[in-house]
């Protein structure tokens, strides 16, 4: 028996997330059929997280158990041509017996992207949180979410669903980054606004509620420091709504020296 672990890559639109549901229709229901096609046995796939409904992914990490002599090189190729064009395994390596890669993920970095353009983008609009107006203070809300960074109980961004005991949780880094390349000359697009949240775990729908409270800050609808009363709060009523899945995107997971560069 061995243990093969990927990386794969894909668009979230047309699933319930990646974890399997009873209501079926989610990313691991398909990698898992494209290895019983492969070979001829359905293994469990342990992940390094799920991810929502409509929710995207850069670098998702995945392992399982497969008695398959097929070389880990050539696995990303044989899976691609079964898979549909939506999902893709980008990596693959054989690691030991005991790697479990939701238990040896070291940080994990989540991306959320907000048009500030005008007019949606065609292209990209089922990545995007489309926010046209009223044009956002930036500053402000990159000063009201550096008050994040750190360990606190995050409870006033967690989801009233979440099932987790303890929600503690230690935010390693945060930044926003603009793309302005997309900017008309003489408009008051503000291009795509990327905001990057690294930490050593996240609750459900944590990322989507910071986001959302961030762009009440943007708006002028709260101040920067109120972030800071917001954690204190520990009550989900005190923070801003929750941001549609579809702009957010698993961009890294990071196993320090488990895995190969």
């Amino acid at each position: 028996m061995r243990n093969l672990c990927m990386t794969v890559a894909y668009d979230g639109t047309n699933y319930n997330g990646f974890q399997t549901q009873p209501i079926g229709s989610t990313v691991q229901d398909e990698l898992e059929a494209s290895i019983l096609s492969l070979t001829g046995h359905k293994p469990k796939i342990i992940a390094s997280g799920r991810t929502d409904a409509g929710v995207h992914a850069y670098a998702q990490v995945f392992n399982f158990h497969v008695a398959s002599k097929i070389p880990a090189e050539r696995w990303p190729l044989a899976l691609n041509a079964r898979l549909p064009q939506d999902i893709v395994v980008t990596r693959s390596w054989e690691v030991p017996l005991e790697f479990n890669s939701r238990h040896a993920a070291k940080r994990k970095t989540y991306r959320y992207t907000i048009n500030a353009n005008r007019h949606p983008d065609v292209f990209q609009r089922h990545m995007q949180f489309h926010h046209p107006v009223p044009r956002l203070d930036i500053g402000a809300m990159e000063e009201a979410l550096q008050q994040l960074v750190g360990t606190h109980d995050f409870t006033s961004f967690a989801s009233t669903q979440s099932q987790k005991a303890d929600h503690v949780r230690t935010l390693l880094e945060a930044r926003i980054e603009v793309d302005a390349s997309t900017c008309r000359p003489g408009t008051v697009d503000q291009g795509f606004i990327h905001i990057f949240l690294t930490g050593t775990g996240f609750l459900q729908h944590m990322v989507r509620i910071i986001t959302g409270t961030l762009i009440q800050v943007g708006e002028g609808k709260r101040k920067p420091e109120e972030m800071k009363a917001i954690l204190q709060a520990c009550d989900r009523a005190a923070a801003g709504p929750t941001a549609v899945g579809k702009g957010l995107a698993l961009w890294n997971v990071d196993y320090g020296d488990l895995l190969p560069e």
